[in-house]
């Protein structure tokens, strides 16, 4: 049976400007299927080598493929649909299946305006899909489509979503076939290097209000270090990647495991040969700020800081848990252990103002990261924050739901004058950056990758690809006025599908929301109980203390 997947034709200028990512998913859904003995798989990456529609057909009509799978985010759900409308057209033979992020929460509204797509796996996909394509070379399908777990699909005129399926328990299983890319394409522009984005752990136990990954993963769960390092080990030997980012939330919640990662990659000599990134949270290195020197020798040299907000109150809506106090001081551990450190702000809610734009660039020069990035609120359907704001969303086009167009309009605010003010702290914060300190920020490999990094942000903004300037007309604060974002504003909202999707924080909160209660109630008894004859109520042998909670 022949399988081709497909990588969407997607833009932004968001982080593609960096370089050409390679898409992991194809890897991690490929390895799985070779394990049940699926050997012809082929895979298009429509993405890295701008394919136009016509050429996608081409290729996959010489294919002539049995299966058809792409996976989208919710800003390429749209082109992901328009592969699937193609496969209709020059493979009509092929079952037609779509996974990802969106699909999973949103499968209502997608076979409704795409009802050419055979079946949406919802979730997590090396197991579904695997079963999936069991029972389609066998024949199976779309007979026993009800018996497996994690489908949505059209029957008649109905929409019917099969029961969820468990999450991946044995994380030993996953083992990606990285041999199905093409590594010449993927390079990370900063190092000139080869770039992967291995995957540590899935999920993340903590609820960002904005964020929808916890949702989706459900679960927090760990790989074993030294078969992620087998991973990497490949990677390096056999692909020659020269720097790689772990795709994880933040790699750094289960220390144990990190530090043993970290151990793994010294113990086999990989720093040496391959440097990486992670993104992690600031309270993550105050609690490892006696590790991160030896961090730094396995070889992590970048980390992107969730610092997300300026003002702590906007830090409190996206339930984050830190303090601004303390992102500073993170930068500053950071630095001094040798670490590029990048701050991520999150702008543009209805509350934003040009002074609170103002105060994200004071802030983010005060500090003194080493990189900035601006990125625009963007209201997943299927997160909590969305379910506060939604009232106050305008634009349901998915395709600019990319970190770098405003779907939200603050009240103060035009969307070209908030587009403005962030260019306008980009152009002010690496001006400096480039006259004042990438050149002089000591040598070796520190001032190369900055000056690598600056490269990049040159490279996209002379070719008007960074946050999509050139397509919305954006030339300066001469033309703030003028920008047109091209919203599709006959594009609707339906409501995302939750019903019988619930994450182990999910779980947590409600627990924790149950023992408070029991012991609001518990200290209300003790409170109004009194004694027959009114006397106080003591602790056994008379004494008025009680045992702390443990």
């Amino acid at each position: 049976m022949r399988i081709l997947f497909v990588h969407p034709n997607y833009r932004s200028g968001g982080a593609e400007i960096a370089g050409t990512w390679p898409p992991a998913w194809v890897a991690y859904l490929t390895g799985h299927l070779r394990q049940s003995g699926f050997d012809e798989i082929h895979f298009i990456d429509a993405m890295t080598d701008e394919l136009t529609d016509a050429d996608l057909a081409e290729k996959m009509e010489a294919i002539a493929p049995d299966v058809v799978g792409v996976t989208a985010i919710t800003p390429s759900i749209y082109r992901a649909e328009d592969v699937l409308k193609i496969a209709r057209d020059v493979a009509p033979q092929a079952v037609r299946v779509l996974g990802g992020v969106h699909a999973t929460f949103m499968y209502k509204q997608v076979l409704t305006e795409a009802p050419w797509i055979d079946v949406i796996v919802r979730g997590e996909g090396e197991e579904i899909c695997t079963e999936l394509m069991l029972a389609i070379e066998d024949g199976r399908f779309p007979a026993d489509r009800h018996k497996i777990k994690g489908l949505a699909f059209i029957e008649g005129d109905q929409i019917v979503a099969t029961q969820a399926a468990s999450t991946v328990k044995d994380l030993s299983k996953i083992k990606p076939d990285w041999s199905v890319l093409e590594w010449s394409k993927y390079i990370y522009i900063p190092l000139g290097k080869r770039v992967a984005i291995p995957n540590l752990a899935r999920g993340c136990p903590f609820t960002c209000s904005f964020c929808s990954q916890w949702k989706f993963w459900r679960d927090y769960r760990v790989r074993d270090p030294k078969d992620v390092v087998d991973e990497i080990e490949d990677l390096v030997e056999n692909h020659d990647v020269g720097f790689f980012i772990l795709a994880d939330e933040e790699p750094t919640i289960n220390k144990k495991k990190f530090v043993a990662f970290c151990q793994e990659l010294i113990d086999r000599g990989l720093p040496k040969r391959v440097k990486w990134g992670i993104n992690t949270r600031v309270t993550d290195i105050y609690r490892d700020k006696d590790l991160l020197k030896f961090y730094r020798k396995a070889g992590l040299v970048h980390v992107s800081l969730g610092t997300e907000a300026a003002a702590q109150m906007k830090l409190d809506v996206f339930n984050k848990e830190t303090k601004v106090a303390e992102n500073k001081e993170a930068i500053r551990l950071l630095r001094e252990a040798d670490i590029l450190v990048e701050a991520q702000f999150i702008v543009g809610l209805d509350n934003e103002t040009p002074e609170t734009l103002e105060e994200t660039y004071k802030m983010a020069w005060d500090w003194q990261p080493d990189l900035a990035n601006w990125s625009m609120y963007t209201p997943w359907p299927f997160t909590p924050l969305f379910q506060e704001l939604k009232d106050q969303v305008e634009i349901f086009d998915f395709s600019k739901y990319n970190f770098v167009t405003p779907i939200m309009k603050p009240a103060q605010m035009e969307r070209g004058e908030l587009l403005d003010g962030v260019m306008n702290n980009y152009r002010r914060f690496y001006m400096k950056k480039a006259l004042f300190n990438y050149p002089w920020r000591g040598t070796g490999f520190r001032r190369r990758y900055l000056l690598g990094c600056l490269f990049a942000f040159l490279k996209a903004g002379v070719g008007r690809t960074f946050y999509d300037l050139g397509k919305a007309g954006y030339w300066g604060p001469q033309t703030k006025n003028t920008v047109d974002f091209h919203f599709d504003e006959t594009r609707q909202l339906a409501e995302a599908q939750l019903d019988d999707w619930e994450a182990s924080a999910d779980k947590a909160a409600r627990a924790k929301e149950r023992r408070e209660a029991v012991k609001a109630q518990t200290i209300a008894r003790k409170r109004d109980f009194k004694m027959p004859n009114g006397t106080e109520v003591k602790a056994c042998g008379g004494g008025n203390q009680q045992m702390e909670d443990v």
